[in-house]
């Protein structure tokens, strides 16, 4: 798979330095993070990624509210959400909303790699 422009949305700085290191190991380009959902919609435009990563339980705008907007401008948008075990209808939601799949926390290199090739070739 060719390297890939991924935007990373998440609010816990933890998250977003393993993510980003997690796909830059696998060969991607983080090119923007945003820390709320607010952010990813006001970034989106100007940064145009291959791919988001979204979380889902943010402040200021959730990611499946972030992720609605973002496919309601952007209908080739390919967002994956970044999940926690437990969250099973929030990730309904948000597949519902517009997002091409889901990763759940904590991750592996691996799941993740598996997870952003399935969604790529099917959307991408």
């Amino acid at each position: 798979m060719e390297a890939l422009n991924i935007m990373v949305v998440d609010d816990s700085k933890i998250t977003l330095k393993k993510l980003s290191k997690a796909l830059e190991e696998l060969g991607h380009n983080v090119v923007q993070i945003a820390r709320s959902g607010k952010e990813a919609v006001d970034l989106y435009e100007r940064v145009n990624p291959d791919l988001v990563t979204m979380d889902i339980t943010m402040p200021d705008m959730n990611g499946i509210e972030a992720t609605r907007q973002i496919r309601s401008q952007y209908k080739d948008a390919i967002i994956i959400m970044v999940t926690s075990h437990g969250q099973e209808q929030m990730v309904m939601d948000a597949i519902a909303a517009g997002a091409r799949g889901y990763i759940l926390k904590p991750f592996e290199n691996k799941k993740l790699e598996e997870s952003i090739k399935k969604v790529i070739q099917r959307y991408g």
